[in-house]
């Protein structure tokens, strides 16, 4: 009976053992953490992010469970930027994910922790990474390949508008990829005989003088995408509409936002995509060894009634090419 009471006494302290063991363990296994820089406002990303946390979820990575993310929002706010990678760097996160104009200032927080770029108008050509097949560093992601789709665009908005003679350019001027799709609008426009108008835009106060005063001017204004433009972007489509201007974006969601038209990568596609990124660094590959990719879905879309508002009939064969159309 004594032994049978030593044998038992030796088995509890032995659970007991392994059960501070194991929680001792637990402790020590870190959760990663995954640090979100919203460039723009929330709602604007609110789909993309959406996709992204999907993607996260089918390859095991649960908010709360097998993983944190923290989301900070810097509403198109340029100075924000570097105050929240700094947050970021200091709170020693796994990997970064962000997108457009944000990304110099996480590059220049750190050249340690992962970064991934879920949209990029011209990564290489803006510097983030060394090449697309071979990044190098700490920084990689997806292209929008926008530079590649502007002579489309103004295409589209001449068959649209075939009395179109003059376009406006909308670009952020402290934004270089933006200052650079300007210019390739510039030339893909001259090229159709069109002249050219680029509204040198620094803040949100340059905006409705620079949009009225394309009343009587210009039917069409082509819009050059970044984080600052994204935050005002109904004001944009706004200013337009009540100037006769239709706005040729690069995003469905855009479009959807009272825009005329749309046509480039589809961005939730990509943030879906970058799932796949984050999920390759969290498993040890380093962004120098994963390629930037392109994108796979291209959509046209259009916004009807806008064009109700400025009077403007879609060609049939232009409607017919559509992804979507709201009403």
């Amino acid at each position: 009976m004594r032994l049978a009471m030593k044998r038992r006494d030796f088995m509890a302290l032995v659970g007991a053992a392994l059960s501070r063991s194991l929680d001792a363990h637990a402790e020590q296994v870190k959760v990663p953490t995954i640090g979100i820089l919203g460039a723009g406002a929330e709602r604007s990303w609110a789909a993309s992010i959406s996709a992204f946390r999907q993607r996260l979820g089918e390859l095991g990575w649960i908010d709360g469970r097998t993983v944190t993310i923290v989301t900070r929002w810097a509403e198109g706010k340029s100075d924000r930027f570097a105050e929240i990678a700094a947050e970021f760097v200091q709170g020693n996160v796994d990997v970064i994910l962000t997108a457009g104009s944000a990304i110099p200032a996480v590059k220049q927080a750190t050249s340690t922790i992962p970064i991934v770029f879920a949209v990029a108008v011209d990564p290489l050509a803006s510097g983030f990474v060394a090449s697309l097949s071979r990044p190098g560093g700490n920084v990689t992601g997806l292209s929008l390949q926008s530079n590649e789709m502007v002579s489309k665009r103004v295409g589209l908005l001449r068959e649209i508008i075939p009395s179109l003679t003059r376009l406006a350019v909308l670009a952020n001027a402290g934004y270089l990829s933006a200052a650079h799709e300007a210019g390739t609008v510039e030339a893909a426009a001259r090229q159709l005989g069109l002249e050219v108008d680029v509204l040198d835009i620094r803040s949100t106060n340059d905006l409705a003088p620079a949009i009225e005063a394309l009343k009587g001017k210009t039917k069409a204004l082509y819009v050059c995408q970044d984080s600052f433009v994204v935050a005002n972007l109904a004001r944009i489509n706004g200013l337009a509409r009540e100037a006769g201007v239709a706005t040729m974006w690069g995003a469905r969601a855009f479009c959807k936002a009272d825009g005329f038209i749309s046509y480039g990568a589809d961005e939730a596609d990509l943030f879906r995509r970058a799932g796949d990124y984050v999920d390759k660094i969290l498993k040890g590959t380093k962004p120098a060894d994963i390629p930037v990719e392109q994108p796979t879905r291209i959509e046209l879309v259009l916004n009807l009634a806008t064009a109700r508002i400025l009077n403007l009939t879609i060609p049939p064969n232009v409607l017919a090419l559509a992804n979507d159309v709201f009403e």
